[in-house]
């Protein structure tokens, strides 16, 4: 199955081909250019492995926790190539996509980032001094140990405390708020490990099982309501 993958959740721009990515990192400090990169990175992606849209299978995308702008982007244009080109599409959690940095490889793989380390914490930076996160046990069967949420970083210090394994803290919200996260004892991997980062190669690996959806019910999962919806409800209540 061949599986063409895109991301906008992060800054990142990343787009997957089976295991061919090609991505667009901004520099620290700079936007995102999901807008101005994304189709031409899909387009180079295909052209660089050779590939017609016609040998494509699937498409997959990240569905989010993430940016809401660039959420928006990613799916509104999963779902606009999955019907104008009559490919089955699927969406993709970007926290489990993110954990299979770590989960998907062996304890030699990810080296002196987690030698030890029984669980995966993936975390992102959700803005407004919170953290998107949801945690597995790594190896198999997964069982998830935190269910996604937007949590306040002390919040999610004191649920690592409650786990009663070793746990790998991976991604840019753990790198964001290690300093609180550290002093649980959970492993962080250095700033610029790929451990770190939402890549569509992972997305392409989950979207293999699940059956695809129709592309009109593939929604972003913010998980908690955009600012301007939470400015208008203090409006509203003021």
């Amino acid at each position: 199955m061949r599986i063409l993958a895109i991301d906008t959740a992060t800054r990142g721009t990343s787009v997957a081909l089976d295991e061919f990515e090609l991505r667009d990192d901004p520099p620290a400090g700079e936007r995102p250019r999901h807008t101005t990169r994304l189709m031409p990175l899909i387009v180079e992606v295909l052209e660089r492995t050779q590939t017609e849209w016609s040998a494509i299978d699937r498409i997959a995308v990240g569905v989010g926790p993430g940016t809401f702008t660039g959420l928006r982007i990613g799916v509104a244009t999963a779902r606009s190539l999955s019907r104008a080109r009559g490919i089955p599409l699927v969406g993709v959690s970007t926290l489990e996509s993110l954990a299979l940095n770590a989960s998907g490889s062996d304890p030699a793989a990810r080296g002196s980032d987690a030698p030890d380390a029984e669980a995966v914490l993936a975390v992102l930076d959700a803005r407004r001094g919170e953290a998107f996160a949801a945690a597995w046990e790594l190896g198999e069967p997964r069982r998830q140990l935190l269910a996604p949420g937007a949590f306040a970083p002390e919040e999610l210090a004191e649920r690592l405390t409650g786990f009663a394994v070793r746990v790998l803290a991976i991604g840019e919200g753990a790198v964001e708020f290690r300093a609180v996260l550290g002093h649980t004892g959970a492993l962080i991997p250095a700033d610029g490990s790929t451990l770190n980062r939402v890549t569509a190669i992972n997305h392409a690996l989950l979207a293999r099982a699940p059956a695809a959806t129709d592309p009109n019910e593939i929604r972003p999962d913010y998980l908690r309501l955009p600012d301007a919806e939470l400015t208008r409800l203090r409006t509203h209540r003021q």
